[in-house]
């Protein structure tokens, strides 16, 4: 591993906990020591008032989350590789790189092989502080893998069945090898409300509203995001 990567590695862990630290209310600095460590940044980010205006974080929580993001790797960049070994150190029972690869394509939203600062806080601000239509629509987008419009049944099953693979067989010592296709079924029998054998956005979101089922099921996704 070469020393960028290896520090880059270690930055996302440390993104990691400070993002945890920033969702529970326990991020406390004193402020010259904030001062201090904005002095030690690499590259500072552009554009921090537009995206100040683009997410619901303040600018103050934008400065801590480029800290976590990029002071320990110079290239402000984090390709497949490196998301996939950052990702599977939070579920060491299960393989998380299958899951970690739809969900790296979800926050590269320029198809560009790699996530900048500006993709992860984007995707962050919705998934912690969106309203459900928001974190409704980013979820219809990790699922639709193609990217053309519409969930089918291949789709979603390769999401679900990634999702079982990641948690593992601890986490699920009771469930069938069918059990992914089982839920998707049942998934699809709600939100297809036309049979035309592909769910839209539209049917994605009033499903999900209208049933409190699929709405605790989809907690699930909430949680290993």
């Amino acid at each position: 591993m070469t020393g960028c990567a290896k520090r880059c590695k270690q930055g996302l862990v440390k993104f990691a906990v400070t993002l945890h630290k920033l969702v529970t209310g326990t991020l406390i600095k004193d402020k010259a020591d904030d001062d201090l460590e904005m002095t030690m940044v690499c590259h500072r980010p552009e554009g921090l008032d537009q995206l100040e205006a683009q997410t619901n974080f303040s600018k103050r929580e934008l400065q801590v989350l480029y800290r976590g993001f990029k002071n320990e790797c110079p290239s402000g960049v984090v390709n497949e590789d490196t998301f996939k070994q950052i990702y599977s150190q939070f579920f060491p029972h299960g393989d998380a790189s299958t899951y970690a690869h739809y969900l790296f394509n979800a926050f590269d939203t320029g198809h560009t092989g790699s996530i900048k600062f500006e993709d992860f806080v984007t995707a962050l601000s919705i998934l912690l502080r969106g309203s459900v239509t928001e974190k409704l629509q980013w979820t219809f987008n990790l699922y639709d893998i193609n990217r053309d419009g519409y969930i089918n049944k291949e789709e979603m099953t390769d999401i679900v069945r990634a999702i079982y693979d990641m948690m593992g067989k601890y986490t699920y010592p009771v469930l069938k090898n069918d059990a992914p296709k089982q839920h998707v079924d049942a998934f699809f029998q709600k939100m297809d409300k036309n049979r035309d054998g592909v769910v839209t956005l539209d049917e994605f979101i009033l499903s999900c509203q209208e049933d409190e089922n699929i709405m605790r099921s989809l907690q699930l996704f909430e949680n290993v995001i």
